[in-house]
Protein backbone atom coordinates (compact mmCIF):
# COMPACT_ATOMS: atom_id res chain seq x y z
CA UNK A 1 0.00 0.00 0.00
CA UNK A 2 1.45 3.29 -1.10
CA UNK A 3 0.62 6.95 -0.44
CA UNK A 4 2.84 9.22 -3.19
CA UNK A 5 3.22 12.97 -3.94
CA UNK A 6 2.00 12.71 -7.81
CA UNK A 7 2.80 16.09 -9.20
CA UNK A 8 1.95 18.05 -11.43
CA UNK A 9 2.99 16.83 -14.85
CA UNK A 10 6.02 18.61 -15.42
CA UNK A 11 7.40 16.74 -11.94
CA UNK A 12 7.51 14.15 -14.78
CA UNK A 13 10.66 15.66 -16.34
CA UNK A 14 12.56 16.16 -13.11
CA UNK A 15 14.80 13.11 -13.41
CA UNK A 16 15.55 12.62 -9.58
CA UNK A 17 11.97 12.09 -8.74
CA UNK A 18 11.43 9.65 -12.36
CA UNK A 19 14.34 7.84 -10.88
CA UNK A 20 13.37 7.52 -7.29
CA UNK A 21 9.97 6.15 -8.50
CA UNK A 22 11.75 3.32 -10.89
CA UNK A 23 13.64 2.55 -8.39
CA UNK A 24 10.53 2.09 -5.22
CA UNK A 25 9.08 0.26 -8.15
CA UNK A 26 11.66 -2.05 -8.59
CA UNK A 27 11.75 -2.98 -4.97
CA UNK A 28 8.20 -4.16 -4.92
CA UNK A 29 6.43 -6.98 -5.80
CA UNK A 30 5.30 -7.13 -8.86
CA UNK A 31 1.21 -6.81 -8.30
CA UNK A 32 -1.69 -8.19 -10.32
CA UNK A 33 -3.35 -4.94 -10.70
CA UNK A 34 -3.55 -1.53 -9.33
CA UNK A 35 -6.14 0.65 -7.61
CA UNK A 36 -5.41 4.33 -7.61
CA UNK A 37 -7.37 6.62 -5.38
CA UNK A 38 -6.37 10.32 -6.54
CA UNK A 39 -6.94 13.78 -5.14
CA UNK A 40 -8.55 14.84 -8.70
CA UNK A 41 -11.61 12.70 -8.92
CA UNK A 42 -14.43 13.36 -5.20
CA UNK A 43 -17.59 11.67 -6.65
CA UNK A 44 -20.25 10.12 -4.30
CA UNK A 45 -21.03 7.47 -3.39
CA UNK A 46 -17.86 5.89 -4.40
CA UNK A 47 -17.60 5.38 -7.98
CA UNK A 48 -15.33 3.64 -10.19
CA UNK A 49 -13.80 4.25 -13.84
CA UNK A 50 -13.19 2.25 -16.61
CA UNK A 51 -12.88 -1.32 -16.63
CA UNK A 52 -11.88 -2.14 -20.28
CA UNK A 53 -10.50 0.34 -22.92
CA UNK A 54 -8.84 2.91 -20.13
CA UNK A 55 -8.41 6.60 -21.67
CA UNK A 56 -6.46 9.01 -19.74
CA UNK A 57 -7.91 12.34 -18.37
CA UNK A 58 -5.39 15.55 -19.30
CA UNK A 59 -7.11 17.70 -16.23
CA UNK A 60 -4.92 20.67 -16.50
CA UNK A 61 -4.50 23.36 -18.58
CA UNK A 62 -1.98 25.81 -19.49
CA UNK A 63 0.89 23.78 -20.32
CA UNK A 64 2.79 22.97 -23.14
CA UNK A 65 1.19 20.69 -25.51
CA UNK A 66 3.60 17.73 -25.08
CA UNK A 67 1.81 17.00 -21.72
CA UNK A 68 -1.31 17.17 -23.39
CA UNK A 69 0.00 14.14 -25.82
CA UNK A 70 1.22 11.61 -23.45
CA UNK A 71 0.10 7.76 -23.98
CA UNK A 72 -0.11 5.63 -21.14
CA UNK A 73 -2.42 2.11 -22.43
CA UNK A 74 -2.80 -0.15 -19.38
CA UNK A 75 -5.03 -2.49 -19.31
CA UNK A 76 -8.40 -2.11 -17.26
CA UNK A 77 -9.15 -4.62 -14.12
CA UNK A 78 -13.08 -5.55 -14.36
CA UNK A 79 -12.36 -8.41 -12.40
CA UNK A 80 -10.21 -5.81 -9.38
CA UNK A 81 -13.92 -3.51 -10.14
CA UNK A 82 -15.70 -6.68 -8.96
CA UNK A 83 -14.09 -7.43 -6.21
CA UNK A 84 -14.27 -3.73 -5.02
CA UNK A 85 -17.89 -3.69 -5.55
CA UNK A 86 -18.25 -6.67 -3.06
CA UNK A 87 -15.96 -5.41 -0.62
CA UNK A 88 -17.79 -1.84 -0.38
CA UNK A 89 -21.05 -3.78 0.17
CA UNK A 90 -22.61 -2.79 -3.65
CA UNK A 91 -22.49 0.90 -2.94
CA UNK A 92 -20.21 1.44 -5.60
CA UNK A 93 -21.01 3.20 -8.89
CA UNK A 94 -19.30 2.90 -12.37
CA UNK A 95 -18.83 5.75 -14.80
CA UNK A 96 -17.64 3.58 -17.84
CA UNK A 97 -16.01 6.73 -19.42
CA UNK A 98 -14.00 8.13 -16.84
CA UNK A 99 -10.18 7.33 -17.68
CA UNK A 100 -6.99 7.97 -15.63
CA UNK A 101 -6.31 11.68 -14.37
CA UNK A 102 -2.62 12.53 -14.18
CA UNK A 103 -2.89 11.87 -10.62
CA UNK A 104 -2.44 8.14 -11.84
CA UNK A 105 -0.89 8.18 -15.11
CA UNK A 106 1.81 10.53 -14.34
CA UNK A 107 3.37 8.59 -11.51
CA UNK A 108 2.20 5.07 -12.93
CA UNK A 109 4.13 5.77 -16.03
CA UNK A 110 7.35 5.90 -14.33
CA UNK A 111 6.91 2.94 -11.87
CA UNK A 112 5.39 0.40 -14.36
CA UNK A 113 6.48 2.39 -17.97
CA UNK A 114 5.40 -1.17 -20.08
CA UNK A 115 1.77 -0.36 -19.02
CA UNK A 116 1.40 -4.14 -18.64
CA UNK A 117 -0.23 -3.83 -15.29
CA UNK A 118 -4.09 -3.80 -15.12
CA UNK A 119 -5.04 -0.32 -13.31
CA UNK A 120 -8.55 1.08 -11.83
CA UNK A 121 -9.52 4.11 -10.51
CA UNK A 122 -11.86 4.95 -7.77
CA UNK A 123 -13.22 7.83 -6.72
CA UNK A 124 -12.99 9.73 -3.45
CA UNK A 125 -16.58 9.68 -1.89
CA UNK A 126 -15.42 12.05 0.73
CA UNK A 127 -12.86 14.12 2.46
CA UNK A 128 -13.41 12.87 6.07
CA UNK A 129 -10.57 11.18 7.17
CA UNK A 130 -12.61 8.53 9.44
CA UNK A 131 -14.94 7.72 6.63
CA UNK A 132 -11.96 7.03 3.88
CA UNK A 133 -10.21 5.16 6.62
CA UNK A 134 -13.53 3.18 7.02
CA UNK A 135 -12.94 2.73 2.90
CA UNK A 136 -9.51 1.37 3.20
CA UNK A 137 -10.25 -1.32 5.98
CA UNK A 138 -13.09 -2.64 3.70
CA UNK A 139 -10.38 -2.92 1.19
CA UNK A 140 -7.68 -4.60 2.82
CA UNK A 141 -8.69 -7.85 1.22
CA UNK A 142 -7.43 -6.79 -1.91
CA UNK A 143 -3.61 -7.28 -0.28
CA UNK A 144 -4.14 -10.99 -0.47
CA UNK A 145 -4.52 -11.20 -4.18
CA UNK A 146 -1.44 -9.25 -4.73
CA UNK A 147 -3.41 -5.87 -5.35
CA UNK A 148 -1.45 -2.46 -5.12
CA UNK A 149 -3.50 -0.11 -3.42
CA UNK A 150 -2.27 3.64 -4.17
CA UNK A 151 -3.47 6.82 -2.46
CA UNK A 152 -2.10 9.52 -5.02
CA UNK A 153 -2.06 13.19 -3.27
CA UNK A 154 0.96 15.61 -2.28
CA UNK A 155 2.12 15.89 1.03
CA UNK A 156 1.70 19.81 1.46
CA UNK A 157 -0.79 21.28 -1.38
CA UNK A 158 -0.85 24.84 -1.45
CA UNK A 159 0.15 26.35 -4.72
CA UNK A 160 -1.44 29.57 -3.49
CA UNK A 161 1.60 29.82 -1.98
CA UNK A 162 4.05 28.72 -4.66
CA UNK A 163 6.33 31.19 -6.39
CA UNK A 164 6.61 29.30 -9.46
CA UNK A 165 9.63 32.00 -11.22
CA UNK A 166 11.74 30.79 -8.28
CA UNK A 167 12.43 27.44 -9.86
CA UNK A 168 11.86 24.11 -8.23
CA UNK A 169 14.55 23.83 -5.82
CA UNK A 170 13.81 26.99 -3.70
CA UNK A 171 14.14 26.52 -0.55
CA UNK A 172 10.72 25.25 0.80
CA UNK A 173 8.66 27.40 3.57
CA UNK A 174 8.54 26.83 7.66
CA UNK A 175 4.75 25.55 6.97
CA UNK A 176 5.59 23.17 4.31
CA UNK A 177 8.59 21.65 6.22
CA UNK A 178 6.79 21.62 9.43
CA UNK A 179 3.93 19.54 8.50
CA UNK A 180 6.09 17.29 6.42
CA UNK A 181 8.23 16.65 9.61
CA UNK A 182 4.72 16.06 11.80
CA UNK A 183 3.18 13.63 9.01
CA UNK A 184 6.67 12.08 8.60
CA UNK A 185 6.78 11.29 12.61
CA UNK A 186 3.11 10.11 12.80
CA UNK A 187 3.22 7.76 9.84
CA UNK A 188 6.99 6.36 11.19
CA UNK A 189 5.64 6.15 14.31
CA UNK A 190 2.86 4.89 13.82
CA UNK A 191 0.09 7.08 15.36
CA UNK A 192 -2.89 7.04 13.20
CA UNK A 193 -5.16 8.69 15.71
CA UNK A 194 -3.38 11.97 14.99
CA UNK A 195 -3.33 11.09 11.70
CA UNK A 196 -6.69 10.90 11.33
CA UNK A 197 -7.36 14.19 13.45
CA UNK A 198 -4.27 16.29 11.58
CA UNK A 199 -6.59 19.14 10.83
CA UNK A 200 -5.97 19.80 14.97
CA UNK A 201 -2.56 17.83 15.63
CA UNK A 202 -0.56 18.90 12.66
CA UNK A 203 2.15 22.49 12.80
CA UNK A 204 0.32 24.39 10.07
CA UNK A 205 -2.08 21.77 8.93
CA UNK A 206 -4.13 25.12 7.18
CA UNK A 207 -1.47 26.47 5.50
CA UNK A 208 -0.13 22.92 4.06
CA UNK A 209 -4.04 21.93 3.02
CA UNK A 210 -5.83 24.58 2.80
CA UNK A 211 -8.71 22.10 1.16
CA UNK A 212 -7.20 18.69 1.77
CA UNK A 213 -8.41 16.55 -0.98
CA UNK A 214 -4.30 16.07 -1.76
CA UNK A 215 -3.82 14.02 1.61
CA UNK A 216 -7.61 12.78 1.83
CA UNK A 217 -5.99 9.37 -0.43
CA UNK A 218 -3.41 8.75 2.52
CA UNK A 219 -6.71 7.47 4.39
CA UNK A 220 -7.61 4.80 2.05
CA UNK A 221 -3.91 3.53 1.68
CA UNK A 222 -3.81 3.45 5.39
CA UNK A 223 -6.37 1.61 5.91
CA UNK A 224 -5.98 -0.75 3.62
CA UNK A 225 -2.71 -1.73 5.27
CA UNK A 226 -4.03 -2.24 8.49
CA UNK A 227 -2.31 0.61 10.02
CA UNK A 228 0.95 -0.32 8.97
CA UNK A 229 3.66 1.69 10.32
CA UNK A 230 5.03 3.91 6.85
CA UNK A 231 8.44 4.05 5.74
CA UNK A 232 9.76 6.81 2.99
CA UNK A 233 10.51 6.29 -0.14
CA UNK A 234 10.51 9.41 -1.92
CA UNK A 235 11.09 12.99 0.39
CA UNK A 236 12.23 16.67 -0.64
CA UNK A 237 10.08 19.40 -1.96
CA UNK A 238 9.43 20.32 -4.98
CA UNK A 239 8.30 24.36 -5.56
CA UNK A 240 8.20 24.45 -1.64
CA UNK A 241 5.73 21.55 -1.69
CA UNK A 242 6.66 18.19 -0.56
CA UNK A 243 6.94 15.25 -2.19
CA UNK A 244 7.13 12.73 0.52
CA UNK A 245 6.10 9.44 -0.29
CA UNK A 246 5.70 6.35 1.71
CA UNK A 247 5.10 2.64 1.99
CA UNK A 248 3.39 0.91 4.15
CA UNK A 249 4.43 -2.13 5.57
Amino acid sequence: MLYLSHGAPPLADDETWTGELEAWSAALPRPEAVLVVSAHWEEAPTTIGATETVPLLHDFWGFPRRYYEVTYEAPGAPALADDVRKLLGGHVEQDAARGLDHGAYVPLKEMFPGADVPVLQMSLPTLDPRELHAVGRKLAPLREGNVLIVGSGFMTHNLSCVHFSRGPDYEPPSWSKEFDDWAHRQLADGDVDALLDFQHKAPAAGIAHPRTEHFAPLFVALGAASDEKARTSVEGFWYGLSKRSVQFG
